[in-house]
């Protein structure tokens, strides 16, 4: 197998926009691979945080089931060849990887402040930690942006245990989030065509 950087133009219509998140030329697999887990973790996420002895609002109920829709389809959707031809095509450079990236401080956000009370401390450590983690992944050798990043993802894991405590009923929320970010969406990798 050899690998094939080339990429489809986005269809039009809703279609395009679908081309817009999965990538164009996402087949049929890939798809069912990144929605059917998404919307499994859209369902059992907010199933398990009702099984905790916490008073949820609908809010965070929604937001936990936006949650496991977002990052349990964004790791697997990231990875995928046809997501990595669009996201690594020519023009996606640091600007656009890091926009990415940037946006999904958003979550960060929304975790400190409706899951663990305002927890700035929190929202600072793990918003710095994104973005200066993603900046020396995009500025490494495409040689060495994997074992940077798994290297990186584990320094996080460990932190989620050591140094703040797990969100309750997102005990899952760091560990996806940073895999969705450093591990499948920054890595760019040599892509088999299909």
């Amino acid at each position: 197998m050899e690998s094939n950087w080339t990429y489809s133009s986005p269809r039009s219509g809703m279609k395009g926009l679908l081309d817009h998140i999965t990538g164009p030329g996402a087949t049929p697999a890939e798809i069912m691979l990144q929605f059917l887990p998404a919307f499994g973790g859209a369902i059992a996420a907010p199933i398990y945080a009702l099984n905790l002895a916490v008073h949820w609002t609908p809010w965070q109920l929604g937001l936990i089931a936006l949650f496991g829709f977002d990052l349990v389809g964004g790791v697997l959707t990231n990875a995928t060849s046809a997501a990595k031809r669009w996201y690594h095509r020519p023009g996606q450079g640091w600007q656009q990887h890091l926009g990415f990236v940037s946006i999904h401080i958003v979550h960060v956000l929304l975790v400190a402040w409706l899951f663990r009370g305002g927890d700035w401390g929190f929202f600072l450590g793990i918003s710095s930690y994104l973005l200066g983690a993603s900046v020396l992944i995009l500025g490494s050798p495409l040689y060495l942006q994997r074992p940077l990043a798994m290297g990186l993802y584990g320094l996080v894991l460990l932190s989620d245990r050591y140094l703040f405590s797990p969100t309750l009923g997102l005990e899952w929320f760091l560990p996806l989030f940073f895999l969705k970010i450093l591990v499948s969406h920054l890595v760019r990798e040599g892509v088999v065509s299909c």
